[in-house]
């Protein structure tokens, strides 16, 4: 694999760190500006929003610019957001800078996504893809703990500045390894808004939603599940989420390997074992051990997903890529907010911490459908092409030679 995805991987690290390490802080962030801990909350909602926005956004105004320039673009503003947060005199100042850094988020690994596949032979995309992911994967395991611990001791202030350097090596590490990419000529915004009207790239979009917003629906409201369900105690739940990261990093790993092999059996296997393990976390919550395993599972299967959902988003969007690349980036903060939200309307109506369980298994079980569909259009819409190939080949091999 070439050095520029270890660039690539270091500017996801410290966007994966900034996007989860808020949830272990937002007591100490609350207590400092005197807010109360709902109203800290804006600061998690607020930067899921500026993804979704910012995503399209930023490509939009990125179409005209070289790609290794963008990426260079991108990581100037999340380190801006970062530093706006640290140094925040005012709550309404630090979630300013907190939709400042979520802008470059979904543009990022979108445009990175594209970079990342465009490295490496045609083989090996989705394995190049899952490596700049890797990062964001690392970054659950080691930098949410370690910010969060850091936070907790030294100041919450201190790790969004940790944050902002890492954002700075990223920064240096495109500028001096990723090689330039001009942008292809004749592609314009046109192009790549022309991608959203394929249905196989909206259809791999909804898989996004749905299969990693199965995750959330359970991850979400993990904390409780464990320590009022499994009998965890409350300083358990950061290494439940290590576990929960490792199970990423695995997944992420595997799913990229076997995308390039066979992307839709990838999806198939990780979107149905996904909705079974979902289903049986309402059963193994009840028991630390077989909770521990169950966490781990979710994070491996969840994560098998991204590497063949973004390689199938590009595969699609042929030709020009980067818009539809970036949003399904979007669509994954879509599901973890859609799915967060359905999984709190189960809580309300009394049907206790493990019903996101079965919210998360439906979600799971509704994107394997689609993959199923998918594929099914696939091979009906390939069907009279290779019918019109064969009769050609046919008409060649049966007409007389002339001399």
């Amino acid at each position: 694999m070439p050095l520029a995805l270890v660039a690539l991987a270091i500017g996801a690290f410290g966007i994966g760190t900034t996007e989860f390490v808020i949830m272990g802080l937002l007591p100490e962030v609350a207590g400092d500006f005197g807010v109360s801990i709902p109203t800290a909350g804006f600061l998690v909602t607020g930067y899921a929003l500026g993804v979704m926005i910012g995503a399209p956004l930023m490509t939009v105004l990125g179409t005209r610019i070289a790609r290794k320039r963008m990426l260079m673009l991108l990581m100037g503003l999340f380190i801006a957001g970062n530093l706006l947060s640290a140094l925040a005199p005012a709550f309404g100042v630090m979630l300013a800078g907190r939709v400042v850094a979520s802008l470059a988020h979904g543009a990022f690994f979108g445009i990175g996504s594209v970079v990342a596949a465009e490295l490496v032979a045609p083989a090996r995309k989705a394995g190049a893809i899952a490596m700049m992911f890797t990062g964001l994967t690392v970054a659950n395991v080691v930098g949410v703990p370690l910010g969060t611990l850091i936070g907790q001791s030294l100041g919450w202030r201190i790790t969004f500045a940790l944050v902002a350097a890492l954002g700075v090596i990223g920064l240096a590490g495109i500028a001096k390894l990723v090689p330039d990419m001009p942008k292809p000529e004749g592609v314009h915004l046109r192009d790549e808004l022309a991608a959203f009207r394929n249905v196989q790239v909206l259809l791999a979009m909804a898989m996004t939603v749905l299969g990693f917003g199965g995750v959330f629906a359970a991850i979400t409201y993990i904390a409780p599940m464990m320590t009022r369900v499994a009998g965890f105690a409350d300083g358990s739940v950061t290494w439940l989420l290590v576990l929960f990261g490792l199970g990423m990093v695995v997944g992420n790993l595997v799913g990229g390997r076997y995308a390039d092999r066979a992307l839709m059996p990838m999806l198939y296997v990780a979107l149905g074992a996904l909705a079974v393990v979902l289903g049986l976390f309402t059963v193994t919550a009840h028991t630390k051990v077989l909770a521990g395993i169950t966490i781990a599972l979710v994070g491996a299967l969840g994560f098998a997903t991204v590497p063949p959902l973004q390689k199938r988003v590009l595969d699609q969007a042929h030709g020009a890529p980067t818009l539809a690349s970036a949003v399904n980036i979007g669509a994954f903060n879509l599901g973890n907010a859609l799915a967060a939200w359905l999984g709190g309307l189960v809580i309300d109506a009394g049907l206790g911490y493990t019903a996101p369980n079965w919210v998360g298994a439906l979600l799971a079980a509704a994107a394997l459908i689609l993959a199923v569909l998918s594929a099914t259009l696939e091979r009906r819409s390939d069907r009279p092409s290779r019918v019109v190939a064969g009769a050609v080949a046919g008409a060649e091999h049966t007409s007389p030679v002339h001399h």
